[in-house]
Parts: C-alpha cells; sequence; structure tokens
C-alpha cells in the first residue's frame, strides 16, 4: 500500500469504532500520531498530497462542530441553558 493510500485510509470512517462523545479522545488517536510522524521519508508530491487531505478533513471537522453547536444552540433554545 501507497504512503497515500495509508494516509487516505486513517481519514475514512471506520465504523468498528464509536468515537461519538463517548469523552476525551486518547492521546494516542490518529490526528496525535499523525502530529509527531516523521516526514522526512515523504516526497514533496506526497507532502502535497497529505496537506490537502488535512484540509479536507479540518473542513470535515468544522463542519461537524458547527453541526454539533448549532444542534446544541438549539437544544439550549427549547430547554434553557444548564
Amino acid at each position: 500500500m501507497t504512503r497515500h493510500a495509508l494516509l487516505a485510509n486513517r481519514f475514512t470512517v471506520d465504523e468498528e469504532h464509536d468515537f461519538g462523545g463517548s469523552g476525551p479522545r486518547a492521546k494516542g488517536d490518529t490526528a496525535s500520531q499523525l502530529a509527531g510522524e516523521d516526514l522526512d521519508p515523504y516526497s514533496q508530491d506526497e507532502l502535497t498530497e497529505r496537506l490537502e487531505l488535512l484540509r479536507q478533513e479540518i473542513d470535515r471537522v468544522e463542519a461537524h462542530r458547527d453541526k454539533a453547536a448549532a444542534h446544541r444552540n438549539a437544544a439550549d433554545a427549547l430547554f434553557g441553558k444548564k
């Protein structure tokens, strides 16, 4: 499997893992692993691909955060803030 495929697989939805709001993520989560990964073995093209995948993931996470905030705000408006 190529580095690109390995990186892309890290950003696919894995139905075996349910991370939905069950508390803080472990420090060994994928984002932490990526942050500490040695980038020296990657070519410039691979780094460019990696950046694009990371930008897509950032967009996905921001959209999810915004959706969650809107849901929370609607609940607060309906039931009152705790």
